[in-house]
């Protein structure tokens, strides 16, 4: 059954995290909350790779700023998750979402995340060994992080007409990570795989959903 549980960092901070699908020895997945919580888009996110077969956690990441925070998709809401975003601590991060890898103990996991989990995942892959594979789905810090190196192969999904990652940032990305999975979605926005959202773009969605779980599969088993 879904629902919340306690973690513990690695520096003794505790956090909240959304629990869903597989107990038993199934790959696992570490699913990355937008600034906005682990709000309804994220737990239906998880419900989804649930079913696909994984056992599930999205740590609360910005526990460490505001317990609890669940936000929607508003111009205000929109500022109050950058501002609670400016006050975790890179190194914050990487701590609690290898808490949340630990906690679904010894089994191959992969990362995944949205937004600002999106360049989170890249960071799961070039700052941490605990993961086998990373998805990063329109990630802002990507660029600007490119020169690092992953630990873990890596799938990043961008959309063309996103106004906060332009295209030449990709091709950044595309030069600096040659090794990597790069998706263009022509057309689709910033957050197009959220239902929520004005930008939500249900045919983009549903094709890099499948390629995430083809490259989980792959790298999971």
């Amino acid at each position: 059954m879904a629902g919340f549980i306690e973690l513990t960092a690695a520096d003794g901070h505790k956090l909240a995290a959304w629990v869903d699908g597989n107990g038993g020895d199934g790959p696992g997945l570490v699913v990355v909350q937008e600034i906005f919580g682990v709000n309804n888009h994220i737990r239906n996110l998880c419900a989804a790779f649930a079913a696909a077969g994984y056992a599930v956690i999205a740590p609360a990441m910005f526990d460490r700023a505001t317990r609890g925070v669940e936000l929607g998709y508003t111009a205000d809401d929109i500022a109050k998750g950058r501002d609670l975003r400016g006050k975790v601590p890179d190194g914050g991060i990487i701590l609690d979402i290898e808490a949340a890898a630990a906690a679904l103990g010894p089994r191959k996991t992969g990362i995944v995340g949205y937004c600002f989990g999106g360049t989170v995942a890249w960071w799961g892959a070039t700052r941490s060994r605990r993961f086998s594979a990373a998805s990063g789905w329109y990630g802002g810090g990507v660029a600007g992080t490119r020169a690092e190196v992953p630990n873990c192969p890596v799938q990043l999904h961008f959309g063309e007409k996103d106004t906060g990652i332009p295209m030449s940032d990709v091709a950044a990305v595309q030069a600096a990570q040659p090794g990597a999975e790069v998706h263009v979605y022509m057309g689709a926005q910033h957050g197009f795989a959220c239902d929520e959202r004005g930008s939500f773009s249900a045919p983009d969605a549903a094709v890099a959903q499948a390629r995430t779980l083809e490259f989980f599969s792959r790298h999971l088993g």
